[in-house]
């Protein structure tokens, strides 16, 4: 399979040259040049995910380096459970795909380590930087991937005081091969750093420069995985395709549904709900796509103003008549959070609210006629200081989460401009030294 830009100004590339660069050299987004048709009756949902992974993803890697290693990937990266929970709102059709019982707490763990999986064996000419910004769950999740490997070293940009306190311990508390940059600036700023790094053909060369934003294709596969095999089970147990609810910010999550929706897997209605970031439901709502600066919200892993996988979207000729977008405030999160919880015990993060206030907005007629899933993306108690209030109780950490709260926390500080990143890079690439204790 070869892989080609959303702008059309670069060379076809194959599946581990569109995984190394991160973006295209014209400064688009790597997409297939034709999407596999997915084989149904070759997928059983039955079996354990790692395997149906690697039944599922066979067409991408096909005659690439990669593809000798899919199944020990795959091995690597699904080893910790995904769970399907109906919240008790209405049994038994309303599903949570709970996507945090990963080492950070956050669906991010999937693409994190399925990523550093490939990069550790395409770094035989020397190591490799990850350049990765974050609006909060994605960086520690990298940071927890890349944790120890000789193989990589990882650059964390994110943005100062739009990450909880929780999440800023995750992303600045990893070992020496990871650097974590608090950026003057928001998500918008990060990710325009991350995307002029990759435009500069110089530092893309001395650094071996390559990304784990969901800008890398590489991001995406595992979620494509994990939303089919959901689907799949759903479909062989109703007979109905399953409609799905997708919190959405830089929109890879979105993309993967409708990716898999593409490729012809069993997937109805598609939601997808945002927060108070409008530039998507603007366009569903006008036609038109309009970037802006991002706000800050409750939800801030889908504070995002300009989500790269527009692009994508745009490439795949998805039109606004196929997809809802509901636009969910941060008054309407807290009251879901807390509704869910008294109708049902359910204890939802500010993501996932999003998801169920979005599928509660549905037409009664629509809600029961079929089975619906929602992604549920991180582990409440990474915002326990805005959860907890609203639930009356206490929020436990998984044993994962817990373990680090003792780690010692390091970050540099810089401006958002490419020459104070450049300079970062150079610094972070002495492996051994400490950078600005906290």
């Amino acid at each position: 399979m070869k892989f080609v830009s959303t702008r059309g100004q670069s060379p076809a590339a194959t599946l581990s040259e569109a995984l190394l660069s991160g973006a295209a050299p014209d400064g688009g987004l790597y997409m297939p040049d034709a999407l596999p048709k997915a084989e149904l009756d070759l997928l059983n949902p039955d079996e354990p995910l790692a395997e149906f992974a690697a039944r599922l993803l066979r067409p991408f890697f096909a005659g690439d380096e990669l593809e000798p290693h899919l199944r020990s990937i795959c091995g690597q990266s699904f080893d910790f459970p995904i769970t399907l929970v109906v919240p008790n709102l209405a049994k038994p059709l309303f599903h949570a795909l709970e996507l945090f019982n990963g080492p950070t707490g956050a669906f991010k763990d999937f693409g994190a380590r399925f990523l550093m999986n490939c990069f550790e064996r395409l770094a035989g000419r020397g190591p490799l930087t990850v350049l990765v910004a974050t609006s909060g769950d994605t960086g520690g999740a990298v940071g927890c991937a890349a944790d120890g490997r000789q193989s990589v070293r990882t650059v964390i940009l994110f943005p100062k005081g739009r990450v909880s306190a929780f999440q800023e311990h995750q992303l600045t508390c990893w070992g020496e091969n990871v650097t974590a940059i608090e950026i003057e600036g928001d998500f918008d700023d990060c990710q325009r750093l991350v995307k002029a790094a990759f435009c500069n053909p110089a530092l893309c060369a001395e650094h071996r420069l390559t990304s784990a934003n969901s800008i890398n294709f590489g991001r995406l596969l595992p979620q494509l995985a994990y939303v089919a095999h959901a689907a799949l089970a759903r479909f062989k147990a109703t007979g109905m395709k399953p409609g799905f609810v997708v919190p959405s910010g830089n929109l890879g999550h979105g993309f993967a549904v409708l990716m898999a929706k593409a490729m012809g897997l069993p997937i109805g209605p598609i939601v997808l709900a945002t927060n108070a970031n409008k530039t998507l439901k603007d366009w569903h709502d006008k036609g038109r796509y309009q970037p802006r600066a991002s706000v800050q919200t409750l939800a801030n892993a889908m504070d995002v103003g300009n989500p790269s996988n527009f692009e994508r979207l745009s490439a795949l000729g998805v039109q606004p008549s196929e997809l809802r977008v509901e636009l969910v405030t941060d008054d309407q999160i807290r009251t879901r959070i807390k509704a869910v919880y008294e109708t049902s015990g359910y204890v939802a993060c500010p993501h996932t609210a999003t998801t169920f206030e979005a599928w509660w907005r549905l037409p009664k007629e629509e809600r029961p006629d079929r089975d619906w899933i929602a992604l549920a993306t991180a582990h409440p108690y990474k915002f326990a200081d805005m959860v907890e209030p609203l639930i009356g109780r206490v929020i436990e950490p998984t044993a994962a989460l817990a373990s680090i709260l003792d780690r010692r926390t390091y970050k540099v500080q810089s401006a958002p401009e490419l020459d104070d990143l450049a300079q970062v890079l150079e610094g972070s690439a002495l492996i051994g030294q400490r950078h600005c204790a906290m």
